[in-house]
């Protein structure tokens, strides 16, 4: 179809006109989206509590966000490559590709380290980043095809409700992968052969039956409906975004610790980020079909939900990633209770994106709900910065039932408010858009808060633990953290109080950017959502 006449296609093609599915294909299409977004959470969330294991294991907590960094960078930068394919072809093959690929990445996360340093890949710790890069090409077809489908599935007036349910079903996972994890990493330890497979190990393994289930399901219960897009793969914006957001990432990642700031290969990398921006802005202004349509940003509901999901996801990755190392390293905590100090967060998120999903159904209206969860989330973010080392159980608890009910509305309804404000014709790239400005706030994130972690650690410990004779092993200082009974009481006072300073800095900037998110969340048009007639 001619670019000049894509903007009416709404009016000329409204849903109600396009072929129906029956209420029963309905509710068995949902089922099976709804359990490839249960994979896909849980593997955000059951890594975090085993990651303090994983290091003592392969050594390298210099490399401790690279593990999730690279998950989340391979995650993101295909997103909108799937949301495209998706629009071409149906969302079925797309989703199946996905898992597949997913679950071989999975497998070879498990395996990481297992057979000592490879040719070229090198130690365990660089096998697992590699390898979680390869999980995350797979991953960033899951959440992208579940969205996009339901958008197929339902007008806007109704994914209200269901909006609320991804949310409470990422809120269970949020739940399962902390708990799962660290019972995993405690107790899952096997000898197979003769040979001891270490249980965070099976934090990986356990994708595999899930993943079967997930085959089963799609393959048998959920309708591939055609495409509706005919263009084609815009792959010079894809390979611009990656261009872009690869040397960007490294940059945040080295600088400051491996790298100063003012170092060639920093500022190198940042004008390289740069030069890749200028041609990422320059191609996609001439593509047909590009992967990123510039002319979206025109509409302030897109571009504004998209910048606050973006500031969003960068601040819960500050609290979902370290907390469980706080947990750990300061309160001493084991992995499995680790997680379990999650769970008020969780919960609080599970039950606010339920019941904010349906108020918005039942009113046909988001941004009031945006605005409520914002002001919550602020609230909880300011009193979580304030924990330390002689929180309380249930001191602890009440702070992060709050900043959970904060989150909760976020979950589903920013990506709402967008599906609202395209075409139909486009809800595949529009919601690709949505999970691409989430995940990259996640992975700029995961980057940006473990330099923060790595610098602050880099300045505290020799201030507190002198007798460490400065910082020349970062890993070593998080095994002295892990196992106090190594230190005098001074140094193990010292090195407890350095993490308990270097994270809790985190916390602060996350109420930071979540306080930005919250001043955009209020510049958003409130618009009713449309309804299957409208």
């Amino acid at each position: 179809m001619p670019r000049r006449r894509w903007r009416h296609c709404w009016r000329r093609v409204p849903l109600h006109a396009l072929p129906e599915l029956t209420p029963g294909q309905r509710r068995l299409s949902l089922f099976a989206v709804m359990v490839v977004l249960f994979l896909s959470a849980l593997d955000q969330t059951i890594v975090a509590t085993a990651m303090p294991r994983i290091i003592a294991d392969l050594q390298g907590l210099e490399r401790y966000a690279w593990v999730g960094t690279a998950y989340l960078l391979t995650g993101t930068v295909t997103v909108p490559i799937y949301g495209k394919l998706g629009d071409l072809y149906g969302r079925r093959p797309i989703i199946v590709l996905g898992v597949l690929i997913f679950l071989a990445g999975s497998m070879l996360c498990g395996l990481a380290g297992e057979f000592g340093p490879l040719p070229v890949i090198g130690d365990g710790m660089n096998q697992l980043i590699l390898f979680r890069a390869i999980q995350g090409i797979g991953a960033g077809a899951l959440a992208t095809g579940a969205f996009a489908t339901v958008a197929d599935l339902f007008p806007p007036a109704e994914r209200g409700k269901y909006a609320g349910l991804f949310g409470a079903l990422f809120g269970l996972a949020s739940v399962a992968g902390p708990l799962l994890g660290g019972w995993l990493t405690d107790n899952a330890t096997v000898v197979l052969f003769g040979h001891v497979v270490a249980g965070w190990r099976w934090v990986f393994y356990v994708n595999l039956p899930l993943g079967v289930v997930a085959l089963f399901v799609l393959m048998t219960k959920l309708p591939n409906r055609p495409g509706n897009d005919p263009g084609r793969i815009d792959w010079a914006g894809a390979g611009m975004l990656l261009a872009t957001f690869v040397p960007l990432l490294l940059a945040l990642s080295i600088g400051g610790h491996v790298r100063p700031w003012g170092s060639p290969e920093v500022v190198g990398l940042f004008l390289a980020a740069l030069l890749g921006l200028g041609l990422l802005l320059w191609v996609e202004q001439r593509a047909d079909n590009p992967v990123v349509p510039l002319a979206l940003f025109g509409d302030p509901v897109f571009t504004r939900a998209n910048l606050a999901l973006f500031l969003m996801a960068m601040a819960f990755m500050g609290i979902a990633m370290f907390f469980p190392l706080y947990a750990q390293l300061v309160w001493g905590l084991s992995a499995t209770a680790a997680g379990s100090a999650l769970l008020p967060l969780m919960g609080g998120l599970l039950f606010s994106s339920i019941v904010c999903g349906r108020l918005a159904s039942r009113t046909r209206q988001y941004k009031p709900l945006l605005v409520g969860g914002g002001v919550v989330l602020l609230i909880g973010i300011f009193f979580l910065a304030q924990i330390g080392p002689e929180t309380g159980k249930w001191d602890s608890i009440w702070r992060m039932v709050l900043v959970g009910l904060g989150l909760g509305p976020g979950q589903g309804l920013y990506n709402l408010a967008v599906q609202n404000s395209v075409l139909r014709e486009r809800i595949g790239v529009a919601t690709a858009s949505g999970q691409f400005f989430r995940q990259i706030g996640s992975t700029i994130g995961v980057a940006v808060f473990g330099a923060l972690l790595v610098n602050g650690l880099a300045r505290e410990l020799p201030l507190r633990a002198p007798l460490l004779g400065g910082v020349p092993d970062l890993g070593q200082a998080q095994a002295l953290a892990m196992h106090p009974e190594r230190l005098d009481a001074a140094t193990r006072v010292g090195v407890i109080g350095a993490f308990d300073v270097a994270v809790t800095h985190l916390f602060w900037v996350a109420l930071g950017l979540a306080a930005v998110a919250f001043v955009v969340t209020l510049t958003i048009p409130a618009r009713t959502l449309r309804g299957r007639d409208d």
